[in-house]
């Protein structure tokens, strides 16, 4: 399967020390299937850091992954579990949330879904409310590495 990564410069070598920490499954790096989805990141990101916006392509092998017995978690929707696992992941007033995947994939927490969050973390909705604004949202892709092990299955093009 192909993947894509927006930045703002091209990704040859994937180094997970470079990804941000607190974004929706950790720190590492993250692609997407969805091609429109990465340059809309490529430009994002570009506008914010500068550079050029650039994505890059990947192969992936997903069935190989899971027959060679890597820790891979997939959410197929936007529900209690994945809001939980994001907003885990995202919090900065305890010690770095520590999911012990190799890789993950799901929908993307946008900047609505964060505000939602964040209303959570203020005791100001409860997670039925969160998990009532997921319902009719479209939320996009995301596939994330998070160990060198994981990266043995994504091959840059």
């Amino acid at each position: 399967m192909k993947l894509y990564h927006g930045s703002n410069q091209a990704v040859r070598t994937i180094d997970l020390s470079k990804g941000r920490k607190y974004k929706d499954f950790g720190q590492g790096f993250y692609t997407t299937h969805l091609r429109d989805q990465a340059v809309y990141w490529s430009r994002r990101i570009a506008g914010r850091f500068g550079g050029i916006a650039t994505v890059s392509e990947f192969e992936f092998d997903l069935e190989a992954a899971i027959a060679d017995g890597l820790n891979v978690k997939i959410f197929d929707k936007a529900d209690r579990e994945w809001a939980t696992f994001v907003m885990e992941n995202r919090r900065r007033d305890v010690m770095e949330f520590s999911h012990g995947y190799d890789i993950v994939i799901g929908p993307v927490a946008d900047d609505n879904m964060a505000r939602l969050f964040g209303l959570y973390d203020m005791n100001i909705i409860d997670l039925d409310a969160v998990v009532a604004g997921l319902e009719y949202k479209d939320l996009n892709s995301q596939y994330f590495f998070a160990t060198e092990r994981a990266l043995d299955y994504i091959v840059c093009l």
